[in-house]
């Protein structure tokens, strides 16, 4: 057992949460944990503030064999009545917003206000998935055979899996939780393991709203543990029908590998290396406030963050200029602070990528034209920096999740939409004009090739309504709104003879 001084007390909203100093780490419709005791703790100074006790191999077949029971009973409730449970799981969030955000910026690090934003996105995607469950709708289709229909009706997937990341460790559990409960599935979820007291607080929550409800818990279970040993566990199990990613490439190209390799589905969410084009004609107001939040937000550690900014040379030096004013007036420090911009980044681990970072940019012909340090203090804070580099630099292809910018020129449209496309991700992209030809170039099939495409906004802050993901290295897989519930969902085609006689298709006559 650990035996370090913890900060739990100092922090009265966890008590609230129904946290505690020792934590089981393991729901599967009772709490409990008999793996390894790990340390959770503020990126702010790096004190430790909780333990949790983990789970085991065992701990995970019995959160299985809860799902398993729980099963039949969920998918045989009406889906209006699955949308006014997922309802109330969103309610019972909203009444604890202020101290899951509290949660989140102490626990990863991010600022206040976007502790409250993540939370709100929670909530949002349950006020969505409840219209959802009335709506869901399958299609009638006309038969070439005489008195024949044919239906296509929606299913429930079975059995899924739900891997977060750290950086929103409530957000993109709702994202797939809230949709999945309402198609009719039971899950299991791992978030990070240094943020598993967000993942404790959220699964606390919607552990009361089922017991509330009569409803078993084996419906939403949880088990906290490190990837490499719980991971594992998901992605080789046939028995979950769908096993949700959030993380880096490289994992997740070993996950599709082996999901696939089972006949299961992904949905993977991974590498972004987002770009601005700023062109000559843009509102550089509008486009230096963009760029800011989307490059300094989370402290440049948003799968949606902006990497590059590709700015045609006629008004490079200006954009310059600007974001060095507003990158000279950033407060770094504590995220819990109101007046904090930028707080630390998650790990000691992240400030070593920074650092490096910084050193290979050096090497391959970047200059620095903000910042390139860490800040000397306890916690783990870096300098937003903005780099000048020329688009064809190693470095420019891979993914730092930092807050590093690169400032990279280009000479016309089409350039810009080349450097664009030329990195191996394919997450987020945004385009600042006043040319609604070049609107049309740049949403059209030979304009950006990311999943999300926008136009004077930042490449963050994307809402539910519209799925959410990307291409090429990013996954392609699509999480959030529009008709993402039929990833967790199979189909089947239905004919229904209603005649005396039996035709065949096509007019095949078997006689």
């Amino acid at each position: 057992m650990a035996t370090e001084t913890l900060s739990f007390s100092e922090f009265p909203f966890l008590k609230e949460l129904d946290l505690e100093e020792e934590n089981a780490g393991v729901y599967n419709g009772s709490w409990c944990g008999s793996g390894k005791v790990y340390t959770t703790s503020n990126p702010t100074d790096n004190r430790p503030i909780a333990r949790i006790r983990g789970g085991t191999k065992e701990d995970y077949e019995s959160c299985l064999s809860a799902m398993e029971a729980a099963m039949k009973i969920w998918q045989k409730t009406p889906a209006p009545k699955r949308g006014e449970i997922v309802r109330q799981i969103g309610e019972a969030v909203r009444k604890k917003k202020k101290a899951l955000a509290q949660l989140i910026s102490l626990e990863m690090g991010k600022i206040l206000k976007e502790g409250e934003g993540e939370v709100q996105e929670f909530i949002d995607i349950c006020d969505y998935a409840v219209g959802l469950s009335r709506t869901m709708s399958g299609l009638v289709l006309p038969s070439e055979r005489p008195e024949h229909v044919i239906l296509e009706q929606w299913h429930p997937l079975g059995m899924i899996g739900v891997i977060t990341a750290f950086n929103f460790p409530v957000a993109v559990c709702g994202w797939n939780a809230a949709i999945s409960l309402v198609c009719g599935n039971t899950q299991i979820w791992k978030g990070a393991t240094t943020t598993s007291l967000c993942t404790l607080a959220v699964t606390k929550l919607v552990a009361k709203v089922l017991h509330e409800n009569g409803l078993p818990g084996g419906i939403f279970t949880m088990i906290c543990g490190s990837g490499a040993t719980i991971g594992e566990y998901f992605i080789n199990d046939p028995r979950l029908t769908l096993v949700s990613f959030t993380g880096s490439t490289d994992i997740g190209r070993r996950i599709s590998s082996v999901v696939h390799s089972r006949f299961g589905r992904t949905i993977l969410e991974l590498g972004g290396n987002n770009a601005v084009v700023v062109m000559d004609d843009a509102n550089l107001d509008l486009a230096t406030n963009a760029i800011f939040f989307a490059c300094v937000g989370t402290a440049g550690q948003r799968c949606t963050t902006c990497r590059r900014v590709i700015v045609h040379e006629k008004v490079h030096d200006e954009l310059v200029a600007r974001l060095q004013k507003v990158y000279k007036q950033i407060k770094i420090g504590n995220p819990l602070d109101s007046s904090t911009v930028c707080g630390p980044v998650h790990t000691k681990s992240a400030v070593k990528e920074f650092q490096e970072g910084i050193k290979t940019i050096v090497e391959q012909g970047g200059k620095i034209l903000h910042g390139g340090t860490a800040v000397g203090r306890d916690g783990n804070f870096v300098e937003p920096t903005i780099i000048g580099i020329n688009h064809d630099a190693p470095i420019v292809k891979t993914e730092l999740f930092v807050p590093v910018l690169y400032i990279i020129k280009c000479n016309n449209f089409e350039e810009a939409i080349a450097y664009n496309n030329e990195v191996p991700q394919g997450l987020s992209s945004s385009l600042f004009t006043t040319n609604q030809a070049n609107v049309f170039r740049w949403t059209g099939p030979l304009g950006s090739d990311c999943g999300i495409v926008n136009v004077n906004i930042g490449t963050s802050g994307a809402e539910i309504g519209g799925a959410f993901g990307g291409e090429k290295e990013t996954g392609g897989g699509r999480e959030s709104g529009s008709d993402s519930w039929k990833q967790y969902m199979r189909r089947s085609t239905i004919t229904i003879n209603y005649s005396n006689s039996l035709p065949l298709a096509q007019g095949i006559k078997f006689e």
